[in-house]
């Protein structure tokens, strides 16, 4: 059981979910038909999407609690699944309408967390896929991952081989209680079998002393206030807008060539300026904001594991800064500097930590963390597969991330990448900022701006 037990990562998320905070990962992707023949119906669809579900053993389970509040809660068998109530069919029209409609809803807690809806009907003739997934379940990488459980990288669909799937029994309370104190007492006694371990290696000790100051840096610029911004940082609602901008890939690689700097800061420096140019067209006067940028800790031994592998930086961005080259410089050199500090190793220390931490004291650092006063906004970088990728033959034209916004954040902004495209994802509260189309604009002409100079 302990292998389906939330870890104090994933249980957070669970923690700072609210009515106007939804804490789902999602896309929202686009599929061209056939070349030849005609486009799969909505029920070929949910029966593919069904063919594939044992290669996502999660997709089949629930949460259940433990009583008392002894432990996380655990992720066991659905016995009542139906792939109906998951697998749905959109007769919206307009494609945006729809993907802000389904990411404006929370996912039902006593089910398994995730949907996909198919929209199979488009004008344009295309076939629409919204997904989301609760982030207690999966990261922003595994969720791209476990959309490509969906695709194939022939037009030809494989055979998925026979599907046979029962539900194991659910576990009693009783059991869910012995297990989670025992849990509880086993972490009680690593931690206090520490000493003895160092006196019997002592060259850890040295390690422990280097992770205890990329702990220390990690802890220091989380506790670092975040800039008053009355733009992003205002009560928000349930209301969600996806808005999105998309780049040939060879943008990106041309501006980190010329600049000699990664993909990622590339995202940050022309985020910075979109941020900018949307302040500015506000009539606000642009100040250095706080993002939080998540980082993959996923091992390449495990690269499908379900759950959250990740960490995360805080990086000041220059918005107040109106040269574009600037910019980017500021922000290549923070990344740099965070990463040779070793920061987000030493954040995902603290993470670790914090889960050896009473419950209580874990759900209160949870809501501290997801505060604004503790950053402004998201920025997440996604990578996705380089290869063309097809469902039943219908071949994956377009992908924008979904970033969840907790309580007070009126956006994130997410990029992923597929094949040789560049997809960015402006995530946004309806009524707090009704005018992201503007801040995905500003995207696009940041990243113009920066071409201009190569």
């Amino acid at each position: 059981m302990s292998g389906n037990r939330l870890t104090s990562l994933d249980a957070s998320f669970l923690e700072v979910e609210s009515p106007t905070a939804h804490m789902h990962v999602g896309w929202a992707a686009l599929f061209s038909p056939p070349p030849s023949g005609s486009a799969p119906s909505f029920e070929q669809l949910r029966e593919h999407i069904e063919s594939r579900l044992s290669r996502a053993p999660r997709y089949r389970q629930k949460l259940a609690e433990v009583p008392w509040g002894a432990n996380e809660r655990v992720w066991i068998d659905d016995e009542e699944f139906d792939l109906t109530r998951h697998v749905l069919r959109a007769t919206d029209s307009q494609w945006g309408e729809l993907v802000d409609r389904v990411m404006s809803t929370q996912l039902e807690r006593g089910r398994p967390l995730w949907e996909l809806w198919v929209a199979d009907r488009l004008p344009d003739g295309r076939i629409g896929v919204v997904g989301k997934a609760h982030h207690c379940m999966v990261d922003g990488l595994a969720a791209v991952e476990l959309a490509a459980l969906l695709l194939d990288a022939t037009p030809e669909t494989p055979d998925p081989g026979p599907e046979e799937w029962l539900a194991e029994r659910s576990p009693g309370g009783v059991r869910l209680l012995l297990e989670g104190v025992v849990g509880r007492l086993e972490d009680a006694f690593d931690l206090a079998r520490l000493p003895v371990r160092f006196v019997q290696h002592p060259r850890r000790l040295f390690g422990l002393v280097g992770k205890g100051l990329q702990l220390g840096r990690a802890t220091a610029r989380s506790a670092e206030p975040a800039a008053s911004s009355t733009v992003f940082n205002e009560p928000n609602s349930a209301g969600r807008h996806l808005a999105s901008v998309q780049r040939p890939l060879a943008d990106l690689k041309r501006i980190k060539r010329q600049f000699d700097a990664t993909i990622n800061d590339v995202v940050l420096a022309v985020a910075s300026g979109g941020v900018r140019s949307f302040l500015v067209g506000q009539g606000e006067t642009p100040v250095r904001l706080k993002a939080m940028v998540p980082v993959s800790m996923r091992g390449i031994d495990k690269p499908g594991e379900l759950g959250n592998q990740i960490s995360f930086i805080f990086v000041g961005l220059p918005c107040e800064e109106p040269d574009p080259v600037r910019r980017l410089r500021d922000v290549r050199g923070t990344m740099s500097d965070r990463k040779q500090r070793g920061e987000p190793e030493g954040a995902g220390a603290m993470l670790k930590l914090l889960g050896h931490a009473p419950r209580v004291l874990q759900h209160t650092i949870s809501r501290m963390m997801a505060s604004q006063r503790t950053f402004n906004l998201t920025i997440s970088n996604i990578p996705g597969p380089e290869e063309p990728l097809y469902m039943l033959g219908c071949e994956l034209e377009e992908v924008y991330p979904v970033v969840p916004i907790a309580d007070d954040h009126a956006v994130s902004i997410g990029l992923t990448t597929i094949k040789d495209r560049a997809f960015f994802g402006v995530y946004s509260d309806r009524q707090s900022l009704p005018d992201a189309d503007l801040l995905a604009r500003g995207i696009g002409e940041s990243i113009d701006e920066l071409l201009a100079l190569t």
